[in-house]
């Protein structure tokens, strides 16, 4: 299932909604940053150091700076209204953690997938895994410093996105920027789910 009740209750007295997004992308694209800008709760990081022995592994390019990596995943949650809430799951952009993906993506609405304009290749897997699998997801290119800056069609366009995928910017660090991407992926997603549904009635 895509979303739960919850135990809590709405404004209105009914029943609280809770909906499952997953946060992806490539190595170092600003997921873990993402989930914790926006998250009204201290969110869950299973982080750890950058070893020696994972630089034969993780291609470090571009994100020099970087100490840190996500092992399992990342945990949040945002209230967008009242009587309905995001669970928010990131996921772990090494290939060696990509097993993980199928057990996180169990039950989600839909999904975010970060990109860097600098290493756009680096989100083709997560564009792939989620188009095989049906999920509806968005693609929010994260506007880092001194990156070059492309419009949402040059990036649609780079990625071979199906017609209809969204493609907005952000900051991956701004709670407001962070939360618009959420509430882009909830609307498509539902339009999605909704066409969906006509069809098997049609």
């Amino acid at each position: 299932m895509a979303y739960e009740r919850s135990d809590s209750t709405g404004a209105d007295g009914g029943d609280a909604l809770a909906l499952k997004i997953l946060v992806a992308g490539g190595f170092g694209v600003g997921k873990t940053t993402l989930v914790g800008a926006v998250s009204e709760i201290r969110p869950l990081r299973t982080e750890e150091r950058l070893s020696r022995a994972g630089e034969l592994v993780d291609d470090t390019g571009g994100v020099d700076r970087k100490t840190t990596t996500t092992v399992a995943m990342d945990f949040g949650r945002i209230t967008i209204r009242a009587g309905l809430s995001l669970y928010l799951f990131g996921t772990p952009g090494q290939d060696r953690f990509w097993f993980l993906w199928d057990e996180l993506s169990q039950g989600a609405l839909g999904a975010v997938v970060l990109a860097d304009t600098r290493r756009l290749e680096d989100c083709f897997p997560a564009v792939d895994y989620f188009e095989h699998r049906k999920i509806p997801f968005v693609v929010a290119v994260n506007c880092f410093e001194g990156a070059r800056s492309y419009g949402a069609q040059d990036v649609s366009r780079a990625l071979d996105l199906d017609l209809g995928t969204p493609v907005v910017l952000c900051d991956a660090r701004d709670r407001d920027s962070g939360k618009e991407v959420l509430i882009r992926v909830v609307e498509y997603a539902g339009r999605r789910h909704t066409a969906r549904l006509l069809d098997t009635v049609g």
